[in-house]
């Protein structure tokens, strides 16, 4: 208990002098016509989450070197990414070498199977992005990260699978975050460092669960956020948008921008859905490869009825901005002066 009264103290120092640091150096987010803020707000308070893990290996070992490694790489890019834009194919090519690392440190890269590994890569690359993207309202990053941690913990009570001091010490560092930003005004935002690492770190336990446990129903603990994500991507890609440019179309910014629900309550929706899904699948005395799949088809069909109720909403705010595209239009516009 002394040592994670002195962890914890640690952690807690090392964010307010961070924030020290970032309003010294000016590392802000300022909102744009596709924020889902209104204030100018302090920018990479999810650096705590790099934080943990660091003290974790300090106090605990060095249990896990090749994710820690991984972690830190994947951590730095997004840093600089969060004070000046770095070029996707280059973000790309860390994030792709962080994953070989985390593969690594599962015991998955034997090169004999190279095709799993680079499917793998891609898929775990994936969602470490789309993580990335959820990330644009107050306590949506904490409060989903709690309700992934929450049945991690669970899980290892029974299998035993990891550390479970990892899994406290980063548990505690997202409860720190949250208490400086799950609220009405943030004291600051996690920035990309923030949701790429702890997107890293629950990967990197949710493999480590599948390659011990060979229960590879667990992907779903992110199935929420996998709804939303992977269904914002089609919609986009249906629209001829350019997924890599900011946007407002999660089903979590209609509800806070168009239908002015408060962001802790979006934040809590989220937190509270994922964490009764998993749950439920953790400890009720059904098959959860079934139990799952019928949840991610009910968070789909859920999706695209709220989007076709609403989505109007969003419509009418890009063309009150002048930001409105009809690609249907322009397409066609497109064919017209071909075919001149």
């Amino acid at each position: 208990m002394l040592t994670y009264t002195i962890i914890f103290t640690i952690l807690l120092v090392a964010e307010l002098l961070y924030f020290k640091v970032a309003d010294k150096y000016n590392i802000i987010d300022k909102p744009n016509l596709r924020s889902s803020h209104t204030q100018i707000t302090l920018l990479g308070g999810g650096v705590i989450f790099i934080f943990a893990t660091i003290l974790y290996a300090t106090f605990f070992g060095f249990k896990y070197p090749w994710f820690l490694l991984g972690l830190l790489m994947i951590s730095v890019v997004s840093f600089v990414d969060d004070l000046v834009t770095v070029r996707p194919r280059y973000r790309l090519v860390v994030h792709f070498a962080s994953m070989l690392l985390l593969f690594q440190q599962w015991g998955y890269l034997d090169f004999r199977y190279w095709w799993f590994i680079v499917i793998g890569i891609i898929f775990c690359t994936g969602v470490i992005n789309v993580y990335n993207f959820m990330d644009g309202i107050n306590g949506i990053t904490g409060g989903y990260s709690l309700s992934v941690l929450i049945p991690l913990i669970v899980l290892n009570e029974q299998s035993h699978y990891i550390d479970r001091n990892l899994l406290i010490l980063l548990t505690m560092s997202v409860g720190i975050f949250c208490f400086f930003n799950f609220r009405k005004k943030a004291k600051c935002f996690a920035g990309d460092v923030g949701a790429v690492s702890i997107a890293f770190a629950l990967v990197f336990l949710i493999g480590r669960y599948v390659s011990y446990t060979a229960n590879f129903w667990a992907v779903f603990l992110l199935v929420v956020y996998g709804a939303d994500g992977c269904l914002t991507i089609a919609h986009r890609l249906l629209l001829h948008e350019d997924i890599s440019m900011p946007h407002r179309k999660h089903a979590y910014q209609l509800m806070a921008n168009e239908l002015k629900i408060p962001h802790v309550v979006v934040s809590t929706i989220y937190m509270v859905l994922q964490l009764g899904i998993s749950l439920g699948g953790i400890l009720l005395p059904v098959d959860p490869y079934i139990y799952f799949t019928i949840a991610a088809g009910v968070l789909c069909v859920a999706y695209v009825l709220f989007k076709m109720k609403y989505y109007h909403l969003h419509v009418e705010y890009l063309k009150s901005k002048g930001l409105y595209v009809d690609w249907r239009q322009k397409k066609k516009e497109v064919m017209d002066k071909y075919s001149e």
